[in-house]
């Protein structure tokens, strides 16, 4: 899908393309690829880059045009082992086209085109619309941040009342999705403190690039907490279950020694040897209450040690 913005005073919907315009293309089609590449002469490799979800952040220069890569969170609707990742964005600029491709949907791009049709002011170049789309990039990291952070102290308090898999294995897939976020924030970082080289930028762009850097670093020092605070909860728990494991153990080995010699006795009493009690009307009551008072004798020094 492909929409025409008109950029100048303003984020408006055009029919068509006009220079200087906007074209944003979302999940493109055949027809959308064949379209840019055809149309407007893009390097048909610069699509197949953009559409490799392990594509890292970076920029590059092919026969005028330019190509940003920018990784941005991305919330998967169907379960995943990571539900929050990263996917790629890609802006592609020559002269007076500029074009952002992402094969993906994502709630950030929607906010973006709408949180700037509510400040009615457009874009100055296509500079400013650059560092515009880095700024909301680390304002949604830190709102997916919260997001996990939610989650995280809500399978804390499931794990507080009962451990089990289903609470672990959650916290296992958010470790994954902090590791995504932190290493494609690292990447965004060091294409920004390239692209500041590279870009004419004027005094009002020095402002927005020290605006995205402010949210950058709140978005990478609150992903490292959070990715600490994790692990460390991780470690936690798996400490508790081992603890819980050896109690359970060694519970059960106190009473397999105090069932051992009940066991022991009666065997001993009913060998088919000459022990005394064979005409004894007490027999069994006599092998029954040893039974019953090694048990319990073994049961005391076992309670009196908190074996048991």
């Amino acid at each position: 899908m492909r929409t025409f913005w008109n950029t100048t005073g303003g984020l408006t919907p055009l029919q068509e393309w006009r220079p200087n315009c906007w074209i944003q293309v979302t999940c493109p089609t055949d027809e959308d690829r064949q379209l840019l590449e055809q149309t407007y002469n893009i390097p048909d490799y610069f699509l197949t880059d953009i559409s490799d979800t392990d594509e890292r952040a970076r920029y590059e220069y092919d026969d005028g045009w330019m190509l940003i890569i920018l990784r941005i969170p991305y919330v998967k609707e169907i379960r995943s082992r990571t539900p929050y990742t990263t996917v790629p964005l890609g802006i592609i600029h020559k002269r007076d086209v500029t074009i952002t491709v992402c094969y993906y949907e994502t709630n950030m791009m929607i906010d973006f085109v709408s949180y700037q049709q509510k400040r009615g002011e457009g874009f100055i170049d296509y500079v400013d619309m650059i560092f515009r789309i880095f700024l909301s990039s680390a304002v949604w990291y830190l709102k997916r941040l919260k997001q996990i952070s939610n989650l995280i102290d809500k399978a804390k308090r499931n794990l507080d009342k009962e451990v089990n898999n289903e609470s672990l294995i959650g916290l296992s897939r958010l470790q994954d999705s902090l590791t995504y976020f932190a290493t494609s924030i690292r990447g965004n970082e060091n294409l920004l403190a390239k692209l500041k080289f590279k870009l004419q930028i004027d005094e009002l762009d020095a402002d927005m690039i020290e605006d995205v850097n402010i949210e950058m670093s709140q978005a990478k020092e609150t992903t490292n907490i959070y990715s600490d605070i994790l692990e460390s909860t991780m470690d936690t728990y798996s400490s508790i279950i081992n603890n819980n494991m050896n109690t359970v153990m060694r519970t059960l080995t106190s009473v397999t020694i105090i069932m051992m010699f009940p066991t022991f006795i009666a065997s001993l009493f009913g060998m088919n040897l000459v022990n005394g009690m064979e005409e004894s009307p007490f027999g069994f009551l006599v092998a029954l209450a040893l039974s019953v008072a090694v048990s319990v004798l073994l049961w005391w020094i076992f309670r009196h040690k908190r074996l048991i």
